[in-house]
């Protein structure tokens, strides 16, 4: 199987990097808000903080890296549109790194708690994304879900340890 030249499957690499990128980011922040018992204000003022900031970052250094590895190796710049690569990655860390953030929202309208909301999204939408990436590259679905699923779930659970601990520490 080759890259496409041309539409989605020819960004899936930048789109899977931001999207599991910024759930997983999106969920560490909420996840060590909550080991360290911090207000859920707090995780949703850097939750945004978050993928504003981030996203931007990742969109840049995608690009950078990319146009460095075209220059490097003596690709054309021009015709690959390493910006193109770099929009695909900061639009894919900010719609699927919002995902947990809606917690806020549906907490607001059900009474619901925010985190374990939060980890349902974050949930879900690593399960999906691990559906579509699976259809580009020749995964089954269960497969390729499992594996976003299992890295964020990771990164949440070493972020919640960590806010659990700076918490304690810091007393």
């Amino acid at each position: 199987m080759t890259r496409p030249a041309t539409g989605f499957g020819h960004y899936l690499r930048d789109v899977v990097y931001g999207a599991l990128d910024g759930v997983i980011t999106t969920m560490a922040v909420l996840a060590g808000t909550e080991g360290a018992s911090l207000s859920m204000r707090v995780g949703l003022i850097l939750g945004l903080a978050n993928l504003l900031g981030d996203g931007i970052s990742m969109g840049a250094s995608n690009y950078l890296g990319l146009r460095s590895e075209l220059e490097q190796t003596g690709g054309s710049v021009a015709v690959e549109a390493p910006w193109r690569h770099g929009l695909a990655t900061v639009a894919a860390f900010i719609l699927v790194g919002a995902a947990p953030l809606l917690a806020f929202v549906v907490s607001t309208a059900t009474g619901w708690r925010v985190f374990p909301l939060a980890a349902v999204l974050a949930a879900a939408t690593l399960i999906v994304a691990g559906a579509v990436r699976a259809t580009f590259v020749g995964k089954t679905i269960v497969r390729s879900a499992l594996e976003m699923l299992s890295v964020g779930a990771a990164a949440g659970g070493a972020a919640f340890a960590v806010g659990k601990l700076a918490s304690a520490l810091l007393r």
